[in-house]
């Protein structure tokens, strides 16, 4: 594996995590609620890895382009899909942010068996966590497949 792979290995865990996401939202809605502990559990610890591969390729990248370089991704759209790109960038960057205490949160009063206040955590935290695996897939295809920067 190298520096360049990451990106997708990133990416994979995000759509993973958005698969995860969804099964336990429909296996909540249909009652199964053993089926939905384990799915989402298992989104949280996918969610978890990908933040870790996330930090690590920055890490990765800003050591080998050397101090005082960028270390972000340029993006090569122009035009509207730039405008497109940078909106959806910014959002995912906010709402990623958020997450990244409200699932601990959400997940914590699960744990403690606080139902009442984990449902009503969810029903704010599901679609933002959702939003944002969804938009990690798609920053990727952005960056990395469809509209690539020149080198």
């Amino acid at each position: 594996m190298t520096l360049n792979d990451i990106p997708a290995l990133n990416a994979s865990l995000n759509a993973l995590a958005t698969v995860l996401i969804a099964t336990g939202f429909v296996f909540i809605k249909t009652g199964n609620k053993v089926a939905h502990r384990a799915s989402m559990f298992t989104a949280g610890i996918v969610s978890a890895v990908f933040l870790v591969g996330y930090l690590t390729h920055k890490v990765l990248k800003g050591m080998a382009a050397g101090a005082g370089e960028a270390v972000h991704t340029q993006f090569g759209g122009e035009g509207a899909i730039r405008i497109v790109y940078y909106v959806m960038l910014i959002t995912h960057v906010i709402l990623a942010i958020s997450i990244a205490y409200l699932v601990p949160r959400t997940f914590t009063f699960a744990f403690k068996g606080d139902f009442v206040s984990h449902k009503r955590w969810a029903r704010v935290v599901f679609p933002i966590w959702f939003y944002v695996s969804v938009t990690g897939v798609l920053v990727y295809f952005f960056l990395y497949q469809w509209w690539p920067a020149a080198h």
